[in-house]
């Protein structure tokens, strides 16, 4: 199950994204928010961490107009390793090396097919596994 929650400013990405993943039946839990009219970033990001370090989903996906701020609240709740990603490569390494488990994107920033191409590769790329980044995550859970 996929957590996923926007501000105003991604809206538009975030209903982009749903599509995508409905059409690829990947189950996924809207945290909100449900319109173009102005809300406070941090109820969402904090929202989808909390599902996802909370277990009730596997992965969260969190979009704001930068993709910053959404971010940084996001990354508030322990047990969360939101990366703010806008390209391909930053989204696998975030998953082999850090094992994110929040992707954050800038719906005002990025265009629909990259970041549709970021969320693809953010879910299909698994952990290494390696000793050195499992070290390296366990030094950020600490």
């Amino acid at each position: 199950m996929i957590a996923i929650g926007s501000d105003h400013g991604g809206y538009e990405l975030k209903r982009r994204v749903i599509q995508y993943l409905e059409e690829r039946q990947i189950p996924y839990r809207d945290m909100g928010c449900d319109s173009k009219a102005s809300v406070d970033y941090p109820i969402y990001g904090k929202a989808v961490a909390e599902a996802v370090a909370g277990g009730s989903c596997e992965m969260g996906i969190v979009i704001c107009t930068t993709g910053i701020g959404i971010s940084i609240a996001a990354n508030k709740v322990p047990g969360v390793r939101c990366a703010l990603c806008s390209d391909t490569l930053s989204a696998r390494m975030t998953r082999l090396h850090n094992d994110a488990n929040v992707l954050a994107m800038g719906g005002g920033m990025i265009g629909e097919n990259l970041a549709l191409d970021i969320v693809e590769t953010f879910l299909n790329t698994p952990f290494s596994n390696e000793e050195k980044h499992q070290r390296r995550v366990d030094m950020l859970n600490s």
